[in-house]
């Protein structure tokens, strides 16, 4: 088997594509982790959970994923209400919630 350079980087682009989709489906494993965590302790329901912007930035002087999620909750099971969860690699920057009405 002779490889030559066309085919090694054809790999590595298939390599670090493959890394990269396992890399965002753990940001969102761990997201939904998060929420779940997040609306147990402060009395909610989470009803459901999508990924709304995904993008690469520099943070701490390294290549990573910035990525935004909304996610809908009641907080007595009649309304909805949506929120907005933001992360930094796996790590979460923020949420932001609406004023609910508690039960």
């Amino acid at each position: 088997m002779n490889f030559n350079l066309t085919d090694i980087l054809v790999l590595f682009i298939i390599a670090a594509i493959a890394f990269q989709f396992w890399r965002i489906r753990g940001i969102s494993e761990q997201a939904k982790v998060y929420l779940e965590k997040y609306c147990e302790i402060n009395g909610l329901q989470l009803i459901s959970i999508a990924r709304s912007k995904t993008k690469v930035i520099f943070h701490k002087a390294k290549l990573d994923w910035y990525t935004e999620f909304s996610f809908e909750f009641s907080s007595t099971g009649e309304e909805r209400y949506l929120g907005l969860l933001k992360m930094r690699g796996v790590s979460v920057d923020d949420v932001n919630v609406p004023a609910y009405r508690i039960s």
